[in-house]
């Protein structure tokens, strides 16, 4: 065993900075056998010393800029967040110093991805962002090493765990999305804010990093069509069961004749898919190859102890000299790939409406479908409430999403149309 350490500063220590330092002190033993080498920390920076992390004798730092420009490392983990700012400032700093950098930022790479590959590559360093997707999923090196003997056709996942836990909750106790976000907050399992959540910014982010992998072209944030799950009700959440469906947010990458079709969205999968079971905050990814097939990687997608282990994967690869470029390939020979426009999207479709009950609205309902060329599979409707509205279902034949649209739009202008909501059915 070497006697030479590799010489780590973490700037960060929040809940996964203080999971990463727990995971380095407790596997002390265990990552120098496996590394060959010692795996030591010689720096960390927050904002206040925390008391309850194994720190003695460990430099601490309140200026995480202070510490990247200063401090004798080999790695800076960045584990503070936020695509911008000082997280930012740290890793160009360690990059322009010809050191190497982890993080688990997502918002930073789906942002700054390919400007930081080309500072890493002309100065020496290496990147490992594992933890920036899935949590404790090795989604990353999967992508860039398990899988490189295959050309990626498409990658799809539950990639937000809160989203995950929202709609499990929703379903298991029949709960509405408001109520249910609440606790959510209350609990911790979602921000005060929760948009980059609900919304699927978080999910978009970490969809673009994985595109780029498997299809070996530039991080195309833009290219990612967003939808979050604001809108998903309860009574959709039981229609969905009947039908042999449950409601996952997902984040599907396809190549499709050349052109990258990229989305977020909520969708119905079918319960013979194994993302359906998928429940609670945890997270799964699936990958097609064409060698391989179809890949299905599951596991807690958050956390001080996943998201730590993801972190220390990329260490340790760095201990033991296992680099390769950011993106598997150096980034002049990355391949930019057109994304798809949204209306090109080919799915099944599912409706629910309420509708006054009284004569005539089926005819025009169905009147806007014909007339776009979209084919209804089945309806459901029970009960009659003259005074009222009544929920009507409505599932689609496969069809392109620009039909569908027009339809919908169509539909929604009927004066006895008073609500229409729309979801996406994976047949998958």
């Amino acid at each position: 065993m070497s006697k030479t350490p590799l010489k780590i500063a973490i700037a960060g220590l929040g809940t996964v900075g203080g999971g990463t330092v727990h995971l380095l002190h407790e596997q002390a033993e265990l990552l120098a056998a496996r590394a060959g080498r010692p795996l030591t920390l010689v720096g960390v920076a927050a904002l206040a010393r925390p008391l309850d992390l194994p720190l003695d004798g460990v430099p601490f730092f309140t200026d995480a800029r202070a510490m990247a420009k200063d401090c004798d490392y080999d790695v800076l983990v960045e584990l503070i967040g936020g695509a911008d700012g000082i997280a930012l400032d740290v890793v160009k700093t360690a990059l322009g110093r010809g050191r190497s950098v982890v993080t688990a930022n997502k918002a930073m790479i789906a942002h700054h991805g390919m400007e930081l590959a080309r500072l890493a590559e002309t100065n020496g360093g290496n990147i490992g962002f594992e933890a920036s997707v899935g949590g404790g999923i090795p989604i990353i090196k999967s992508l860039r090493e398990g899988l490189s003997g295959n050309r990626v056709a498409k990658v799809m996942g539950i990639l937000n765990g809160t989203c995950n836990y929202i709609l499990t909750t929703m379903r298991d106790q029949g709960r509405d999305f408001g109520d249910v976000l609440a606790e959510a907050q209350a609990l911790g399992y979602a921000e005060a804010d929760p948009t980059f959540d609900i919304d699927g910014i978080d999910t978009a982010h970490k969809l673009a990093i994985l595109a780029s992998l498997a299809f070996a072209m530039p991080i195309n944030l833009d290219g990612v069509a967003c939808e979050g799950i604001r809108h998903v009700s309860a009574l959709d959440i039981r229609y969905a069961d009947e039908l042999g469906y449950r409601i996952k947010l997902l984040g599907v990458a396809a190549l499709i004749d050349g052109k990258v079709e990229a989305r977020v969205y909520p969708a119905m999968v079918p319960l013979s898919f194994p993302l359906a079971h998928v429940s609670g905050p945890f997270n799964a990814i699936v990958t097609e190859g064409d060698f391989v097939g179809r890949t299905v990687l599951e596991g807690r997608g958050a956390g001080a102890r996943p998201t730590a282990s993801a972190v220390v994967a990329d260490l340790m690869d760095l201990a033991t000299g296992r680099t390769m470029p950011t993106f598997g390939v150096p980034v002049d020979r990355l391949t930019p790939r057109p994304a798809a426009t949204a209306e090109a999207h080919r799915s099944a479709y599912y409706i629910r409406l309420m509708v006054k009950d009284q004569p005539g609205v089926f005819a025009d309902i169905a009147a806007a479908l014909r007339d776009e060329k979209v084919s209804m599979e089945q309806i459901i409707q029970r009960g009659r409430s003259p005074e009222s509205t009544v929920p009507v279902v409505m599932t689609m034949h496969e069809t392109d999403e620009a039909s569908m649209l027009k339809a919908v739009a169509r539909i929604k202008t009927l004066a006895a149309v008073e609500d229409l909501q729309l979801i996406r059915i994976e047949n998958l």
